[in-house]
């Protein structure tokens, strides 16, 4: 993964984190491919203020993936609860109410 400096981690916008909490700390970074797989791995290892705000982190997370091409498994995703979908017969990572915008086959 490539460094991420203090001095360009502060260049980067706020919406390029999967989460803030309310002092204006950013965790999470999701602008490249590594940080997003990082994210991934490190979601269930961060604090959230509350669970609306850890379900937002975790779409932001899922959004990325798929902006990456990156397949999320049900052991992914940030340890959110996977859900299954009728329509598809697969199950996703996704928290109920965010988009299904990638799927990986549930073996």
């Amino acid at each position: 993964m490539p460094q991420l400096t203090e001095e360009r981690r502060d260049q980067l916008d706020n919406d390029q984190f999967a989460y803030m909490d309310s002092s204006g700390e950013r965790k999470l970074p999701i602008h490249d491919e590594a940080h997003v797989r990082n994210a991934i791995a490190r979601f269930s290892q961060t604090d959230f203020e509350d669970k609306s705000a850890r379900k937002a982190a975790a779409h932001r997370i899922i959004r990325a993936a798929g902006r990456y091409g990156i397949l999320l498994e049900d052991d992914d995703a940030s340890s959110a609860p996977a859900r299954p979908d009728a329509s598809h017969g697969l199950r996703s990572p996704v928290i109920p109410g965010a988009p299904l915008s990638r799927y990986s086959e549930k073996d």
